[in-house]
């Protein structure tokens, strides 16, 4: 079945209905914490024991008996708490496994439907930060906190009342620590946050535009932009980290003075003759227990902080881009292509920059796109692949709008050449299959053999298995064109959109490009063409020009058009009549966007 997006105003939230699906996971874990908690008071029974009744009756089998007894409780301890740190790796692997799928597909979708990001990996960074804490001790902190109560119950009932008024101030104490650690690492922690997200983001785009900052000489202006984002980002993070990392030590300060406190508060009471000496050290060690998981709540408040952070934004993306749902299989498109007075905007962006275009293509038609640069052509392109989503009107393969395909499912009836060509590393063949588990060997070579490209595959190292490397990086800009090339055509898709198809062509690549258009429309199939250079049209039959992100003129037979075109005055148009000449039709020059 294919996928349509999920309703919005879903009850629960995707992170949340995969922390759900770990319940009974989550239920043992505190099933586990109970039985550690309670073993935990091992320490202090075995000390009130030594004191009260070893001590006094100076029996040594006594003595063994309670360490062999000890013993075994503490071994028991560490199964358990060893148990329980393991249950907890795996929640946070079952909540990666869960959404880890999700979260790159919305990585992909996001430069499409919400415009560049400053960090565009921060999604996986959000989603390992979730993991990694819920694979810690923080979970475990907040597990034991619920016993604090019961710890200084204890120490009331079984002790004396001033041993559990002693636990009791250390806890308001502590208590009110964690509410300050809260309230005081919330802004520098969103601040570093945000200043993360601008050095990140600074760096991928100097990677990205490594070769043209090298070679114009930009590389000490960009690298004191980064020190200048990378010192806003390191200030704010010395902020946090300092409130964290002060408060942790102020609250480790007081929890080694309380338990200090109880040993006091424990002599006062054994020297006016009000409980026994073993009291002491007991009452000490379980008001230390009972105060350990506040100390460790607040030593893992920073990494609380940062996956609750991680957290929401994970969930205002998931619900940006919701799951699909099942929808009913369509056929197989193989009659038209229909642009229904479409007007469209980049993502992020609120200016419309392509509107009032209408067309239909018919099986076997080849449309070529022209126009000055800025005119829309691209723009248009990638909004009848589906690309973009039109801010109005509909673009229909036999009647269907592309948002009731499953984007799987049109992927495999579409074959799209960007202007910008950029192979994924792999080798040839994988590329060219579009990473397919188990492709076709002979699909790969007719699909190379009709882009033109089998021969020079072949005459690579490795043939079809040569790696390209990443981003294409082994091989030429023209090579990696018409490999591309032919992984638009691979399948015999019904659309082919092909923009500047032959901006990296030499006279052999051209010819190729030709025949590979001839051969989409004489099976059925339909071709769309945007271009600058003329030779990329000689096998179109129909034309559109674009200016100002409009049709400046309808869809037309490809002699007609281009000799109206032609007969524009010279301040108007200035088209390159003869195909020969490598030079880009200019149409109705404009300064729209693109």
């Amino acid at each position: 079945m294919q996928q349509r997006p999920a309703a919005p105003g879903s009850p629960k939230s995707e992170l949340a209905a995969a922390l759900a699906a770990c319940r009974s996971a989550l239920i043992a874990s505190g099933a586990f914490s109970a039985v550690s908690n309670v073993l935990m008071l091992t320490g202090s029974i075995f000390m009130l024991e030594i004191y009260d009744r070893v001590l006094p009756s100076r029996s040594v089998p006594t003595l063994i008996g309670l360490c062999v007894i000890a013993a075994f409780l503490f071994g028991m301890l560490a199964i358990i708490d060893i148990i329980r740190s393991r249950i907890m790796v795996r929640i946070g692997a079952s909540l990666d496994e869960a959404l880890s799928g999700r979260v790159y597909e919305t990585l992909v979708k996001i430069p499409l439907r919400a415009g560049n990001r400053s960090d565009g990996l921060q999604p996986l960074r959000d989603l390992d930060n979730v993991r990694s804490f819920l694979s810690g001790s923080g979970p475990i902190a907040f597990f034991d906190l619920p016993w604090l109560p019961i710890y200084i119950a204890i120490c009331f009932v079984f002790f004396h009342f001033w041993i559990g008024m002693a636990a009791l101030f250390g806890a308001i104490l502590l208590i009110t620590l964690t509410v300050l650690t809260e309230v005081w690492t919330k802004k520098p922690m969103m601040d570093a946050s945000q200043a993360a997200l601008a050095r990140n983001g600074l760096a991928e785009i100097s990677i990205r535009n490594a070769e043209a900052i090298s070679a114009m000489g930009m590389l000490g202006r960009i690298a004191a932009r980064w020190a200048e984002a990378n010192r806003r980002y390191m200030s704010s993070h010395r902020k946090s980290s300092d409130v964290s990392g002060g408060l942790g030590a102020l609250s480790k300060s007081l929890r080694m003075m309380i338990q200090s406190g109880v040993l006091a508060v424990g002599a006062w009471l054994v020297i006016n003759q009000q409980a026994s000496a073993g009291i002491i050290i007991a009452g000490s060690i379980l008001s230390a227990r009972a105060l350990a998981p506040v100390d460790l709540a607040i030593a893992n408040w920073k990494g609380f902080q940062a996956a609750r952070q991680s957290w929401e934004r994970l969930n205002r993306l998931l619900s940006m881009f919701p799951a699909q749902k099942d929808v009913l299989p369509l056929q197989a498109p193989k009659a038209s292509l229909a642009v229904e007075n479409v007007a469209a905007a980049p993502p992020g962006v609120q200016k419309v920059i392509v509107q009032d275009v209408s067309f239909v293509l018919r099986a076997g038609n080849g449309l070529g796109i022209i126009g000055p640069s800025a005119s829309g052509k691209s723009s248009l392109a990638r909004l009848i692949v589906g690309l973009w989503q039109p801010v109005r009107g509909h673009v229909r393969l036999d009647g269907a709008a592309l948002d009731q395909w499953n984007p799987e499912a049109l992927g495999k009836h579409v074959g799209y050449l960007p202007q910008n060509v950029e192979l994924l590393a792999g080798t040839v063949a994988q590329n060219i299959s579009r990473f397919e588990r188990e492709p076709s060997p002979e699909a790969i070579i007719s699909a190379a053999k009709t882009a033109g490209v089998h021969d020079l595959i072949v005459k690579l190292p490795e043939g079809y298995d040569t790696d390209v490397g990443e981003q294409g990086s082994a091989l030429s800009a023209g090579q990696a064109q018409r490999i591309a090339l032919a992984r638009a055509l691979y399948g015999d898709p019904f659309l082919v959109v092909l923009d500047e198809p032959n901006s990296n062509l030499d006279y052999e690549g051209d010819e190729a490009l030709a025949r590979a258009v001839m051969s989409v429309r004489k099976r059925g199939g339909i071709a769309v063409i945007v271009a600058h250079r003329p030779s990329a049209l000689e096998a179109v039959d129909l034309i559109l020009v674009m200016g100002g992100g409009r049709m400046q003129h309808p869809v037309g037979p490809k002699d007609q058009v281009l000799a109206k075109v032609l007969q524009r005055p010279a301040a108007q148009a200035q088209p390159q009549a003869a195909p020969a000449a490598p030079q880009p039709l200019q149409v109705v020059p404009g300064r729209a966007p693109a």
